[in-house]
């Protein structure tokens, strides 16, 4: 099966300074199949026959021991992105001019019902949808500004949870056909 980690916290702020190349050998290390990381944010594709659950206790337990640091990852299978691709909100990623688009991953036991509660808008500059597993985030670009959704990162369900853009999310998916 084909999947994809999403750490979170690595390589933001100054803060979990992983060296990409230094990942890719831990993954490899694990006994991971064609292993490739994507940017500097923790991305890991590979390949694994263990179950989602699985390799998301094994990633953490090892990235933690490895990189002296409280790892937090959440595993999807290519066809789990897919879907999550697939349903998105009609319309999003289609005006990347006009507005910034955010996928916000959730890691169980937090529920999108939640995390949704958790994710202050501003009529007008943000929307938040709830999709299975995760939130659609999109802010008018120019009232960025006035975006409540940096607020995020001061609520305790921001702990179990992860932000990529759209771009990121849907290259994601077409790297992972890649393998």
């Amino acid at each position: 099966m084909k999947y994809v980690s999403l750490l979170r916290g690595i390589n933001v702020g100054g803060n979990n300074i992983i060296n990409m190349a230094d990942l890719k050998k831990c993954f490899n290390d694990m006994g991971f199949a064609n292993v490739r990381t994507y940017i500097q944010s923790g991305n890991v594709l590979f390949t694994a026959s263990e179950s989602t659950k699985a390799l998301e206790r094994k990633i953490e337990k090892t990235l933690s021991k490895e990189f002296r640091y409280h790892a937090r990852a959440i595993v999807l299978s290519q066809r789990k992105l897919e879907s999550i691709v697939q349903r998105a909100p009609k319309g999003f990623g289609e005006e990347p001019e006009k507005y910034r688009y955010d996928v916000v991953f959730i890691k169980k036991p937090l529920t999108t019902a939640k995390a949704i509660q958790a994710v202050e808008t501003r009529d007008g500059v943000d929307n938040a949808y709830r999709g299975q597993h995760v939130l659609y985030f999109k802010c008018l670009v120019a009232k960025a500004t006035q975006s409540r959704f940096s607020k995020i990162g001061s609520k305790p369900e921001y702990q179990q949870m992860t932000i990529r853009n759209w771009n990121t999310t849907t290259r994601l998916l077409s790297l992972l056909d890649e393998i």
